[in-house]
């Protein structure tokens, strides 16, 4: 597994239509599209943050221990990944806003205001979500 934590937005979607796929069925995913579900969408991921395991750790440890934001961010640890959603933003970044800049390193900072504008991004467009995981 590598030292590295990468954080990867949602950049676009596609509907993967290498196959020839009938018309009835071509309905049938877009109606699940339209409602939600993603059969058949290819999600693009772009990389918008990164640091390493050490610096992760470090960062997440500003947070309160027994926040429901420190639980979201360590779930890296128990699961090798997470996703967040927009369900997530405002708890996240009311969380990491409220670590005081000085009792932050650099790249904590970085990190800070990095998440919190992607944060925004999601806020702005719904559709859109973040996967922390190693590299």
């Amino acid at each position: 597994m590598s030292d590295n934590v990468m954080f990867y937005a949602l950049s676009r979607k596609f509907v993967d239509e290498q196959y020839d796929v009938p018309e009835e069925a071509k309905q049938v995913m877009y109606y699940s599209l339209a409602i939600g579900h993603h059969l058949g969408v290819v999600d693009c991921l772009k990389t918008v943050l990164q640091c390493t395991k050490e610096e992760y750790q470090a960062w997440i440890e500003k947070l309160p221990a027994d926040s429901e934001a420190y639980r979201k961010m360590a779930g890296f640890f128990t699961f090798g990944e997470i996703t967040i959603y927009p369900d997530h933003i405002h708890m996240l970044a009311g969380a990491f806003s409220n670590i005081p800049a000085e009792e932050q390193t650099p790249t904590e900072q970085a990190l800070t205001d990095g998440l919190i504008k992607v944060l925004t991004e999601i806020y702005h467009e719904p559709t859109m979500y973040l996967m922390v995981r190693s590299r």
